[in-house]
């Protein structure tokens, strides 16, 4: 391995100490799966396995409540005096009527950041309503720092007002930005999902540059995720760390799925950005091992391509439409 590369392929190393596990990053050897596995393989119940479970019952749609004030109807603006009751009456809405076609929500924190605490109270209440309404959750917020910084983070997410089920995290300050959750993943079912290669088109000033040995940083960074995800591997065969993997990027799908096997997929890009149900379907394994997310294409139906029904009937039948295009087109590829 070329020495040019140590800053990406350092070895994860599992160590105890205090009871706690983290990483040593002082070799560059790679370690084997097995130093990974002990822990939690074999565990009766990890949340991957719930998702896994989610999508094989309901299809691989994950809804995006990335919901702007914009985006409410009228009559909801008119109704509450509040934003904060606004966007929590429209996320509802959109929550009942989709909750036995969804796999899963992911709330995007930044649109109700923005709004200071009215945003927040919604933000919190969503989130809260998904639990209660026995479905899955992904707190959208792309968190990437270390040590206590990222132990508050974690327990700012997976724990009290702000609780999900899954995190999403930036890895680009190395692999210690995900020791910190490791607790949480093994004790209270949590999970994350790493970007890995995203679907904007600035993900090629990055994530597409090469080392001296041609390989690319999100391929590096895969690796890396896929290695550290072993040890928290569920039944299903899939790991509780698992990677954003943008369906934009229809060149390397084969390479990345067989690349990360047992990592699961949070697959953004499809509609708006150009992903087509045949890219997506090129990422999954008998029709799961990943959620394709959509956000403005599902809250938004009702202004497009179904302007003739309410707003949460118009997003249901958004979900069902796309599901049953990616799950033909699964059916098409044999995968």
């Amino acid at each position: 391995m070329a020495h040019t590369n140590v800053a990406f392929y350092v070895k994860i190393t599992l160590i105890k100490e205090r009871g706690a596990m983290f990483f040593s990053r002082s070799s560059i050897e790679h370690a084997t799966p097995s130093q990974f596995s002990e822990t939690n393989r074999g565990k009766s119940h990890m949340i991957i396995d719930k998702l896994y479970e989610s999508v094989s019952l309901k299809g691989p749609v994950c809804v995006g409540l990335d919901t702007d004030l914009s985006y409410i109807p009228e009559e909801l603006i008119d109704k509450f005096d509040s934003d904060s009751e606004r966007l929590f009456a429209f996320n509802k809405a959109i929550i009942d009527s989709t909750l036995d076609v969804s796999a899963v929500y992911k709330v995007q924190i930044a649109y109700y950041e923005s709004l200071g605490l009215e945003g927040l109270k919604a933000y919190s209440k969503t989130l809260k309503y998904i639990k209660e309404a026995g479905a899955l959750s992904i707190a959208d917020v792309k968190r990437g720092d270390i040590a206590k910084t990222a132990e508050m983070y974690a327990a700012a997410h997976f724990s009290g007002d702000f609780e999900a089920d899954f995190m999403t995290i930036s890895p680009y300050m190395g692999l210690d930005t995900l020791e910190p959750y490791f607790d949480f993943i093994k004790d209270r079912e949590k999970g994350l999902f790493v970007l890995v290669r995203t679907s904007n088109p600035g993900s090629n000033d990055f994530e597409y540059l090469e080392t001296s040995d041609g390989d690319k940083v999100y391929e590096i960074v895969g690796r890396g995720v896929q290695q550290v995800g072993e040890q928290f591997t569920g039944q299903c065969g899939y790991s509780s760390i698992g990677a954003v993997m943008g369906c934009t990027h229809s060149d390397e799908v084969e390479k990345m799925r067989a690349l990360l096997k047992t990592t699961f997929f949070l697959i953004p890009g499809y509609g708006a950005q150009g992903g087509k149900a045949e890219d997506v379907a090129r990422y999954m394994k008998d029709g799961n091992g990943g959620i394709v997310n959509s956000s403005r294409g599902i809250l938004l139906a009702y202004r497009k391509q179904f302007k003739d029904m309410p707003f949460y009937e118009a997003a249901r039948a958004e979900v069902v439409r796309m599901r049953d295009e990616i799950l033909e087109a699964v059916k098409g590829n044999g995968m």
